[in-house]
């Protein structure tokens, strides 16, 4: 049979990629673990957590056994997500609780989910600790010449209905991963040492957990019936920063999660240290961190978050290495040192910048287009509240750029919210009053139904010409809010990928013991669309570099549907839908004889048939056939881009070429005496966009001439 490795859910702790079932019953009194035991306080605070989960949360939902069963079924997936620790017999003495689970809760009582817990911990240590007393023997043993594959996905598959399926399941996932370490290069004694060493630390993590660790997995999993934005904070993680499971880092500028046993990238904070450096990435796997330039790297597979964040954070100023899996590597061998001076992100380097770009139209004349690009809806607001009239936001930013643009000649105006995650709503709002003389732009509904309307309430100037907005898969909630009021206004066009999809409000509060985050209510478009889960969809699409099946909304659990409410009143300003089809037509001829363009497409076809394998090969000379096939194809499509635009094809490709980064799979790939800083490298879709505006202009000027407001 095959076995898998999947990611795991932010709720779970830690626990290694290589961790095996092993029974209670084989477990002798030298491996066993004191059982945790809830706290008091952790009583209590359940109770709270459920009061005010069904006062204030926006989901309505019904403590019952209906959702006792669901909470099970949650608890089990964010302990055994690849399910391969329990057995099927373990989960068939799990079913006596599946109704009972929202009695014990109401009456503040946790003793069936620690239950479950202890006997969860206790089989891992005993595994890890039965498989280091013949670690290196074991490696020795294993024949890379079989043709024998493995699953990287478990989680619709049966529970392992005996000990040996389990053992089958281990065998195949220490395999892949000695296999994995082959082809990164190191020999057969070094991977038994790394591995040892790796156990040895999930052994010491797994048996220094609290009752705070177990109560906090059970907490969470009770949340997220609710949606996946509902959190429990404990204490500790409360006064770290409030963020459960993915923290930001004050020393690179990222937030993080755990997947498997893997620190995993969710994205980078604009302006902040990794994004400047430029190849950091979200979705990347973080699997070692180093100190300075010299400093050896350490292992961190399979360590708690925490752990992790305290090794990336650092002085202003020094260096940390990062061993990484890039986000869109082929298999789990391929890895890439990123070497980042740590820093704190100022507010200056996260504001509005413009620029021009000069664009040939049809007629082969220049046309001068502006861009704004906004990394985050930011507002200082320590000046603001102190009464500082110079104090910095966003809107005051973008008039002012807006201004200056117009000032060099700029005919139309493009608002790149590419990678913006959102910020301050009232930024959002007030950004939309530059491009409307009035009117609302955003609907906000509570959880008691009652529905707010947010805009620009006076009319004043605002400017009128050519209007672009460019997002991405990771424009996020104001950035959602802006580009839809743009859209439903029939402002300006949207052009891109489909944006994230968060269309909800959270909000933090106090518990008797931690704290709770929970969603209280839901942003809705002018038109009545929500943004959640759907996001906008642009008028004009490009090749969507981020994986929609990794990144997004809609691939989170018990994420909040997509739905609609009345639409509030507005007018439109223009007809540009009735452009649309003319300017798709001139975008798809001009893309076809684009090199760049073509170059993409290529990328993501042959990423796209990795990203769809079910299975991997566990013999060496399919994984380095699969390899070389890789190295060969992406050398033929840079050649072919190369060759196209009249440049020099290369013999080879450096190594970081083979990785492609997401926000280089339009650039040129990098020979030895070429340059590799991120503010060099082309945007070809900054670039289309201002093509696809300059198409447009024609549009807006007749409406205008038609006297439309």
């Amino acid at each position: 049979m095959h076995s898998t490795i999947r990611r795991t859910t932010p709720s779970q702790l830690l626990f290694a990629a290589v961790t095996l079932v092993f029974s209670l019953l084989f477990l002798s009194p030298a491996h066993a673990l004191s059982a945790l035991e809830p706290a008091s306080e952790h009583r209590t605070a359940i109770r709270d957590m459920l009061q005010q989960l069904g006062r204030n949360h926006y989901v309505k939902l019904t403590l019952d056994d209906r959702a006792s069963a669901q909470l099970l079924a949650a608890y089990l997936d964010d302990l055994d997500p690849n399910r391969q620790f329990l057995l099927a017999d373990d989960i068939a003495s799990f079913e006596k609780y599946r109704h009972q689970l929202d009695d014990e809760l109401k009456k503040g009582r946790l003793d069936t989910g620690f239950r479950i817990f202890n006997i969860y911990r206790q089989r891992i240590v005993s595994r890890l600790e039965r498989t280091l007393d013949k670690l290196e023997d074991t490696v020795n043993s294993f024949d890379f010449s079989e043709d024998e594959s493995f699953l990287l996905d478990r989680s619709e598959q049966p529970w392992p209905a005996n000990q040996l399926e389990a053992d089958e399941i281990w065998r195949k996932q220490l395999k892949n991963r000695v296999l994995g370490l082959k082809l990164a290069g190191k020999e057969s004694k070094d991977i038994a040492e790394l591995l040892e060493k790796r156990f040895r630390n999930q052994i010491k993590r797994l048996t220094q957990l609290e009752a705070e660790d177990a109560f906090q997995i059970y907490a969470n999993a009770l949340a997220s019936l609710y949606d996946p934005h509902t959190d429990y904070f404990s204490p500790r993680l409360s006064e770290n920063f409030q963020i459960n499971m993915s923290l930001k880092l004050e020393g690179i500028g990222a937030v993080l999660q755990m997947e498997d046993d893997f620190t995993k990238i969710v994205r980078l904070v604009p302006a902040g240290p990794a994004d400047k450096q430029g190849e950091l990435q979200p979705a990347d796997r973080i699997i070692g961190v180093a100190q300075g330039k010299n400093g050896d790297m350490q292992d961190v597979i399979g360590w708690r978050l925490d752990d992790v964040v305290d090794l990336i954070r650092g002085p202003k100023g020094s260096i940390v290495r990062l061993e990484v899996i890039p986000a869109l590597a082929h298999s789990e061998e391929e890895r890439k040192e990123i070497v980042i001076e740590r820093n704190e992100v100022k507010l200056e380097e996260q504001s509005a910048k413009g620029e021009l770009l000069d664009i040939r139209d049809a007629d082969g004349q220049t046309r001068k287009i502006g861009v704004i690009n906004i990394p985050t809806f930011y507002l200082d607001f320590d000046a603001f509240r102190m009464g500082d009239p110079d104090f910095r936001s966003t809107t005051r930013d973008v008039h002012r750029i807006l201004g200056e643009l117009l000032a060099e000649g700029a005919e139309g105006i493009v608002i790149d919210l590419r990678d913006n995650g959102g910020g301050s709503l009232a930024e959002a709002n007030g950004l939309v009053g530059l491009f409307i003389e009035a009117g609302p732009t955003v609907q906000i509904r509570q959880s008691n139904s009652r529905v707010i309307r947010e805009g620009k309430r006076r009319s004043s100037p605002y400017y009128t010409g050519p209007l672009a907005v460019l997002i991405n898969r990771m424009s996020a909630s104001a950035s959602e809010i802006f580009a839809g009021a743009i859209q439903d206004y029939q402002r300006g066009i949207v052009i891109g990928t489909q944006s994230f999809g968060k269309g909800t409000v959270q909000s933090v509060n106090p518990l008797s013991h931690g704290q709770l985050k929970m969603t209280e209510s839901k942003f809705y478009r002018i038109s009545g669309d929500s943004t959640q889960n759907r996001g906008v969809i642009p008028d004009i699409a490009f090749p969507p570099l981020y994986d929609s099946t990794q990144i997004g909304e809609n691939i989170l659990d018990n994420a909040m549907a997509w739905d609609r409410i009345d639409r509030a009143k507005h007018s439109y300003y223009f007809d540009l839908r009735r452009g649309l089809p003319a300017l798709e037509k001139e975008h798809q001829q001009r893309v076809a004889k684009d090199p760049d363009f073509r170059f993409l497409k290529e990328q993501l076809a042959a990423i796209e048939k990795y990203r769809d394998r079910k299975s991997l090969s566990l013999n060496i000379d399919v994984r380095k056939k699969e390899r070389e096939e890789q190295k060969a194809l992406q050398l033929a499509m840079e050649n072919r881009r190369r060759v196209a635009k009249g440049e020099k094809p290369l013999d080879v490709l450096k190594e970081d070429d083979l990785e492609v980064p997401e926000d280089l799979l339009l650039s040129p790939a990098v020979s030895e005496e070429d340059g590799d800083k991120k503010a060099d490298k082309p945007d070809p879709l900054l670039n289309e966009a201002g093509h696809i505006l300059v198409d447009a202009i024609p549009y807006f000027q007749q409406e205008q001439l038609a006297g439309r407001p």
